[in-house]
């Protein structure tokens, strides 16, 4: 694996939109909180020539899209990049990317959802370690964002091993509406689903955007890996369980040694019962240790994992722990 510079002030973040568009963000413009919140940190924030360029898909063509990625990686005096949000078709990219420009300019490539083809993808072709947690939009939340910066800096500004715990209380409200208006639900805490250990590098991020990379040169190995997996509203049980069925039958996924998965969105309507039940059916999970409704995913707060970092998990009658020992 190869890890990115970590981030210092007076680092040039830049910012790009290789799925939606910036243009479709801004319709609710929570511009002038984000850029506070980026100089809080002592970043300066720089933006693809092509962010707000914007189809009837709500993006932008490949070629502009190609080019953004491109000249942020090759670009000296960028120390990272963010995505602006995420999308649906950010796989478009893969055959238009040039691998080896990447892997000659390793640097922190940070967002979610959408975003997971390109991390697991840049994994796969170049060893890259990237990074799933906010996006360039998420920085607009003008309340209850501390959680969530709490574990961005600790990621990508630190090097000592991060604990993750349970956050007092998450959102899933439509807060880039309405700042007024949010709803904060009381934690129930992480479900533990299956004991045991395990040690691994983290593979995964948003499961029905990682499944798009099966059968793909762009799929990395899930040999001795911790599986991270998160989904969306649009993803109700039955929808993540095939998914979940179709990537624990590629052959090396008898290699996994542990799966977190993050937390469901209310539309989801998924429940700790019927988890349990998916989970019950998967025979490559039989001595793998299971964890569940971790921070993780679509709601808020959200945690940043390294995608290829290393990560200790732990499940016992109790008590969990997941530690990102190298990240």
């Amino acid at each position: 694996m190869t890890f990115p510079r970590k981030l210092t002030r007076g680092d040039v973040v830049r910012v790009v939109a290789p799925s939606a568009s910036r243009a479709m963000v801004t319709e609710h413009d929570h511009t002038p909180i984000i850029d506070a919140r980026f100089a809080e940190l002592g970043l300066t924030l720089t933006y693809g020539r092509h962010v707000d360029e914007r189809d009837a898909f709500d993006s932008s063509a490949v070629a502009s899209r190609v080019a953004d990625l491109h000249d942020a990686f090759a670009d000296p005096s960028v120390a990272a990049i963010i995505t602006v949000i995420g999308g649906y078709n950010s796989n478009e990219l893969l055959p238009y990317l040039d691998w080896e420009l990447i892997r000659a300019n390793p640097k922190i490539f940070c967002g979610y959802s959408d975003i997971s083809a390109l991390q697991n993808a840049i994994l796969a072709r170049t060893g890259l370690v990237t990074y799933s947690g906010p996006h360039w939009s998420t920085f607009g939340m003008r309340d209850h964002l501390e959680q969530t910066l709490r574990w961005f800096t600790e990621v990508l500004f630190g090097s000592a091993p991060v604990s993750l715990a349970p956050a007092d209380s998450w959102s899933d409200d439509l807060w880039f509406l309405d700042q007024d208006k949010r709803e904060l639900v009381p934690n129930e805490g992480w479900w533990r689903l299956r004991p045991g250990s395990a040690e691994g590098r983290i593979v995964g991020g948003n499961l029905a955007t990682l499944s798009l990379l099966q059968g793909t040169p762009y799929m990395p190995s899930l040999d001795g890996a911790i599986l991270l997996l998160e989904d969306d509203f649009e993803s109700h049980p039955a929808i993540f369980a095939r998914n979940l069925t179709s990537l624990l039958q590629l052959p090396d996924a008898a290699g996994v040694r542990g799966l977190v998965i993050g937390r469901f969105q209310k539309a989801a309507r998924m429940t700790r019962p019927l988890l349990e039940q998916i989970i019950a059916t998967q025979p490559r999970l039989e001595g793998v240790p299971v964890l569940a409704n971790l921070d993780v995913g679509h709601t808020h707060p959200l945690a940043t994992i390294p995608i290829g970092g290393l990560a200790e998990l732990a499940v016992g009658d109790g008590e969990a722990s997941l530690v990102l020992r190298r990240h």
